[in-house]
């Protein structure tokens, strides 16, 4: 690292606070050491975002590592002006008013990017790759013995939509968790960016029955820092807050979770990845303060979070019987109530994290938008209808859930490359929380420790593993600047890891072209 970049580095560094250290550490507290390369990937990009004049005091990333500067570019699509990303003189207009926010593909580069920019390819640009050279880079690659006897792949130029490169892109094989990708497309597509998730409390008239009603929020959480998502002490305070003011001080407390229907559990059976689907859940049933990754979860998600909300209530002065299941009356009236962040937000962290609690939940709440039973089965149905609505390639893709834990689904790569076209399509900006959810290679969520040596804050890829399945499906920016979006799967893999590395040089030399 140069002086000079070491110094503006540091400079960014206090300006931003933590905003821009989150770019060299993972979602959550963990001990390990930083290395050389992450460093430098970090100078690299403060030095070429300085240069671009993309952010100042803001920063390109939040708290979560995910682009700021994406959602305000998603926003500035629709209006005139954007987020003042700061006070110089290229960041407004005539008028005063903020400019439109850039994308923030230009902190995206490699380690030499403060002579380069991240830009879609412009007309006709794209035509320079030819399907031979990519052929003869991706063929050998794809031919590693490390993933198994099948594998498909597909390459699409974002800018052009042409499909640049594909072997078997229409053969439909077990996605795994890249099965989100089409889970949060529908998801999004049927809801809303902007739509929430309201957990309320109700009253039963005429008696002291209050209802603890479950809204389908796979993020409600019972920690006493909530860090942004809906608080179910929150909840309790408000609701108690409501009680007194009605001179009421005890209550019968009941809980209600017919917003879902069907079997609860998984097909999959008892899994550290995923509790048992209900519609009321907190902190997704775990028995431990972790927010991801797989960990033990509670037999009855609902009972628990119920429970933990009577003794909310209890500490705030108003006592309560142990909690019943119920369902409350359309004449109930409504005491208090906490809603999620924006969908868009939801789906950033499911992407991340590769969350199959809010995957699941999701899926539910497609099928209830598309009027279904909030079932798997009623999911499933619901993200094909959706998925198919929006005129994407259908064949030979298979939906038995919303997380891709079940091995019956199917999908092909060409399905998960167009899912990602759309999700970058200018006229649909509702969607762009599915690219700004994709892992960061080298810096978050399931990529935090991969690419170390390869296309580190190049690569935003979805992952996808189960016994003998390794995916990768995400966007990819070329040495030219062209924004790539790529999609491989595999099928009887025997060795995870050695997959997952083979997957990753493959992402790494779309980089290089």
């Amino acid at each position: 690292m140069g002086p000079w970049l070491a110094r503006e580095l540091a400079r960014v560094t206090r300006a931003t606070g933590p905003r821009l250290a989150t770019l060299v550490r993972p979602p959550r507290p963990r001990s390990r050491t930083l290395r050389t390369w992450q460093y430098t990937a970090g100078a690299a990009t403060a030095g070429l975002a300085l240069a671009a004049g993309v952010v100042t005091a803001a920063g390109p990333w939040d708290a979560d590592g995910q682009r700021t500067a994406e959602r305000d570019r998603a926003t500035a699509l629709e209006r005139t002006g954007g987020t003042d990303h700061g006070s110089g003189a290229d960041s407004v207009t005539a008028d005063g008013g903020p400019t439109p926010a850039p994308s923030a593909g230009s902190v995206l580069t490699g380690l030499d990017g403060a002579t380069n920019t991240v830009k879609s390819a412009p007309a006709g640009k794209s035509a320079g790759i030819s399907g031979a050279a990519l052929t003869g880079v991706l063929g050998p690659l794809l031919d590693a013995p490390a993933l198994g006897s099948t594998r498909t792949a597909a390459v699409v130029d974002v800018a052009s939509g042409r499909r640049l490169y594909g072997s078997g892109a229409d053969t439909a094989l077990t996605p795994a968790s890249t099965t989100k990708i089409a889970t949060a497309v529908a998801a999004l597509s049927a809801l809303g960016p902007d739509h929430r998730f309201t957990t309320r409390v109700a009253l039963e008239p005429g008696t002291r029955e209050v209802v603890l009603v479950g809204g389908g929020d796979p993020t409600l959480t019972a920690r006493k820092d909530a860090a942004g998502w809906a608080s179910l002490r929150t909840l309790a305070t408000a609701t108690a807050k409501s009680l007194t003011a009605r001179g009421i001080r005890e209550v019968t407390l009941s809980y209600d979770t017919t917003l879902y229907s069907g079997p609860d559990l998984h097909p999959v059976g008892v899994n550290e990845n995923l509790a048992r689907v209900s519609p009321l859940t907190a902190d997704e049933g775990r028995t431990d303060d972790s927010v991801e990754g797989p960990v033990i979860r509670v037999g009855d998600p609902a009972a628990d979070a119920a429970r933990k909300f009577a003794g909310f209530l209890t500490a705030a002065g108003i006592r309560t019987s142990a909690p019943g299941t119920s369902k409350a009356s359309s004449r109930a009236d409504t005491l208090a109530t906490v809603s999620s962040p924006p969908l868009s937000s939801v789906v950033e962290r499911m992407l991340t994290n590769s969350d199959n609690d809010i995957a699941e939940a999701l899926a539910r709440q497609t099928a209830l938008a598309s009027g279904r039973p909030a079932s798997f089965a009623g999911g499933a149905a619901a993200i094909d209808a959706q998925l198919t609505k929006l005129g994407l390639p259908m064949t030979g893709a298979s939906f038995h859930d919303g997380s891709g834990l079940n091995r019956d689904d199917r999908l092909t790569a060409n399905l998960l490359t167009a899912l990602l076209v759309k999700a970058a399509d200018a006229d649909r900006p509702g969607l762009r929380a599915v690219l700004t959810g994709l892992p960061v290679a080298g810096f978050t969520g399931t990529l935090t420790n991969r690419y170390t040596d390869g296309a580190a804050g190049v690569v935003r890829a979805k992952t996808g593993t189960l016994t003998g399945v390794n995916t990768l499906a995400g966007t990819v920016v070329d040495k030219d600047g062209r924004l790539l979006v790529f999609a491989f799967l595999t099928s009887n893999t025997t060795n995870p890891v050695e997959a997952q590395a083979a997957l990753d040089t493959a992402a790494t030399a779309l980089a290089g072209l």
